[in-house]
């Protein structure tokens, strides 16, 4: 790939110096004009930036920094646009090598985009964690090919590594911490998400699917090898975000998704529960949709190293105080809501299993009878 002229200037930031705005409009300028295959270099040093910076409608483009703690851009006072930087509409775009800090809204928003790689980047809010902050810090929706790696989310009010309504999306080698969720994939199909250290957010990982969306029916993700630690924090999203129900000392949570494997995990001390499968019911919320299917399907959850936290279930929300209410201090490390289709008639209709686990201790809520048949017995979920 070529550098484009306007860059090669731009890498001489060491002996020349520009105003903030001049560097912003060099940049934009840059993504404006760029051809396909070129790299865009942004220039070391820390950058105010008052706009949003886009990419719309471009092919083979590399926007490359000097790496995440010599490439700063901070949106602090930023006065117009919702994101830091967006891209739209694009093919085989990589981002690599910089920092984005406060912006007034998501960090790095990428839409309707076709092979999208994310590397070696930090999207946070510098403050302390507040639900004034933006909702997610990396955040590729309705895009095809996604690969995050080597990235550091930090502060998102709702998730910090966030994948919606995409195919074929993977998120390795990734650090997510004092987010609302650490990492969060919605209404996704075919999703690896593995290697990843989540710890100090409200929820580490979560893998939802939700009404209401242009794509639907979010299948086929796989949770592997990750550390899950104390994911304790309290929950800041703003009033009203689904995200804002999750319990503070949620490790993993699947809700309404179908083929789910989580696996390999080491899930450590998260207050409320280590992992817990979810119908969309348990939200109590009303939905307007006649294609989603509110309960999961096909979820797996075995060869996972869990130890449990000292301490009670968070209180926080309305989930957390149900738990106390039930188990007190000592809450199963694996909960299952055990809402079904009624006319089923299968001992485990919706395919739950739960097997090999250490430390994996099970409770099945019976939350659809009004917890009448609350269970600890995993072995009608071992699927053996």
């Amino acid at each position: 790939m070529k550098r484009i002229g306007l860059c090669v200037s731009l890498c001489l930031y060491a002996s020349i110096t520009w105003s903030q705005d001049d560097v912003f409009r060099r940049i934009q300028t840059a993504a404006i004009e760029a051809n396909d295959g070129d790299t865009i270099h942004l220039p070391e040093g820390r950058f105010e930036f008052k706009r949003s910076l886009s990419i719309d409608d471009k092919k083979n483009i590399v926007l490359k920094g000097k790496g995440v703690d010599k490439t700063i851009i901070s949106y602090k006072g930023q006065i117009d646009g919702a994101e830091g930087f967006k891209i739209n509409r694009c093919q085989n775009i990589i981002l690599q090598d910089f920092t984005i800090q406060d912006a007034k809204g998501d960090c790095i928003k990428i839409l309707n985009t076709e092979k999208l790689h994310m590397k070696n980047l930090k999207a946070e809010w510098t403050g302390k964690p507040s639900a004034k902050n933006g909702a997610y810090a990396l955040y590729p929706v309705s895009c095809n090919g996604v690969l995050i790696e080597d990235c550091v989310a930090i502060g998102a009010s709702d998730a910090g590594i966030y994948v919606g309504q995409s195919h074929d999306v993977t998120v390795r080698n990734c650090t997510a911490k004092y987010n609302v969720a650490g990492i969060e994939i919605e209404n996704c199909v075919n999703a690896e998400v593995y290697n990843n250290t989540a710890t100090d957010n409200s929820g580490g990982i979560l893998v939802f699917d939700l009404p209401g969306l242009p794509l639907k029916h979010g299948r086929n993700v796989s949770v592997y090898n990750n550390k899950i630690i104390s994911n304790n924090y309290k929950n800041f999203a703003p009033k009203g975000n689904i995200v804002g129900e999750v319990p503070p000392g949620t490790g993993v949570m699947v809700m309404a998704t179908d083929q789910v494997k989580i696996y390999g995990n080491e899930i450590t001390d998260n207050r409320t529960a280590s992992v817990s499968i979810l119908s969309y019911y348990i939200t109590e919320r009303t939905y307007n949709d006649k294609e989603y299917t509110p309960l999961p399907n096909d979820v797996k959850v075995y060869e996972n190293i869990i130890t449990a936290s000292k301490k009670g279930p968070s209180k926080q929300v309305r989930l957390g105080l149900l738990l106390w209410v039930k188990f007190g201090k000592h809450v199963p490390a694996i909960l299952y809501d055990g809402i079904v289709d009624k006319k089923q008639t299968d001992e485990n209709p919706n395919k739950i299993c739960v097997y090999d686990n250490q430390g994996g201790s099970f409770s099945n809520l019976d939350a659809g009878n009004g917890f009448k048949g609350l269970s600890k017995d995993v072995e009608r979920f071992s699927c053996k």
